[in-house]
């Protein structure tokens, strides 16, 4: 049976929890006992239906949940740790010295009212607001926190509609200073990401397989995926490599990437895409088109979705629906049966699966058993 008791002018609260005492603030002051015994009885509800009990739960803020997220991400090694950081970064500001217990739904839309002012899009709000929803998940796994607070969604219009047609490509190559330029001729073909792209080595092309191994965990997916290389790309990339090789043996040290600045790493491009696109009249385009260009130009060509999505490493066929991707097979195939031309084809000499003589149609026999 618990109790209260004051300490100065606030009421305390002792309780068990097998067999051991456990003594925690009320933070209610002393004409607020009724407060106090509501605070009492919660407690000792949490212990008898087994809930997680613990005097620093009321004590937890909001931003030592969001760095225990970002723990989260170092400790499994995972690729978005950097835009995790930021976003914790913003909802740090906005909310992160609130106690986790207080914090309220309402606080939360507040945080997307900000946001849209500031013209951030609503996908871009949802991936903000995914971080606090895994931090809060987390607080509660390790019994950190008792209760977790309505985070809405909101909606996203999940249509991607950029894309890039052949000429626009060549155009934006042609703009792309040299040797950047190839990128954009994998990211055309293949549909990768820019940081896979980017993140190739030597070590992983096999010029006599004509192949490339992206390895498990350097993807998005962490899964790993072979790519046969088309004529083209096998001819740019024995270019490429002889040069590296020369410059190597003139620096006196090895160059391990497949696309570098002088020996350099290529960490980001944004600079000289955005002088591209300038230069282009493509000016509002970003890389990630090139994904979804690939894609669809794969599904034109008559290639299999999933052999598609392996290409690409899209690991649900979702990305058809986003990207509003539909094969002109299938199209031309809905345009015959729209125009009454969807009867089974007949090949001269056959109806229906019979086989009729060309000299007496009236001599049928079936394809597979003459004598019927």
């Amino acid at each position: 049976m618990g109790s209260l008791y004051l300490r100065g002018n606030v009421w305390w609260a002792k309780y068990y929890k097998g067999g051991r005492p456990i003594r925690e603030s009320t933070r209610c002051l002393q004409d607020q006992q009724k407060e106090a015994r509501d605070f009492l009885k919660r407690q000792e509800g949490d212990v008898a239906h087994g809930r997680p009990v613990s005097p620093k739960a009321n004590r937890v803020r909001v931003e030592e949940l969001l760095d225990d997220l970002v723990v989260e991400y170092r400790n499994n090694d995972r690729r978005s740790v950097d835009g995790v950081e930021r976003i914790t970064k913003r909802l740090k500001a906005a909310f992160g010295h609130r106690r986790a217990q207080d914090l309220t739904a309402a606080e939360v839309r507040s945080y997307i009212a900000r946001r849209q002012e500031e013209q951030a899009e609503n996908s871009t709000i949802n991936r903000d607001l995914a971080a606090p929803k895994r931090a809060f998940n987390l607080g509660l796994k390790d019994e950190k926190i008792l209760r977790k607070p309505h985070i809405p969604k909101l909606d996203e219009n999940n249509v991607r509609t950029g894309f890039f047609g052949e000429i626009e490509y060549l155009t934006l190559r042609e703009a792309f200073p040299a040797p950047l330029n190839h990128i954009l001729t994998f990211a055309y073909t293949y549909g990768w990401r820019k940081s896979e792209i980017l993140g190739l080595r030597w070590e992983q092309v096999d010029f006599t397989a004509g192949t490339i191994r992206l390895n498990p965990g350097t993807t998005k997916n962490r899964e790993g995926r072979v790519v046969v290389l088309t004529e083209s790309l096998k001819t740019t990339l024995r270019r490429l490599w002889d040069e590296t090789r020369a410059l190597a043996e003139r620096k006196g040290q090895p160059i391990p990437w497949v696309f570098h600045r002088g020996g350099r790493p290529v960490r980001d491009f944004r600079g000289a895409w955005a002088t591209a696109c300038k230069n282009a009249g493509l000016v509002g385009r970003i890389p990630h088109d090139f994904r979804r260009t690939a894609v669809r130009n794969m599904i034109r060509a008559g290639i299999p979705e999933r052999v598609a999505m392996m290409i690409s490493g899209h690991k649900t066929r979702s990305v058809f629906d986003r990207y509003n991707i539909v094969s002109e097979g299938d199209l031309r195939e809905a345009a015959k049966k729209l125009g009454g031309e969807s009867q089974p084809e007949t090949v001269p000499g056959t109806i229906s699966g019979t086989v009729w003589h060309n000299d007496d149609p009236s001599k049928f026999s079936h394809p597979d058993n003459p004598s019927k």
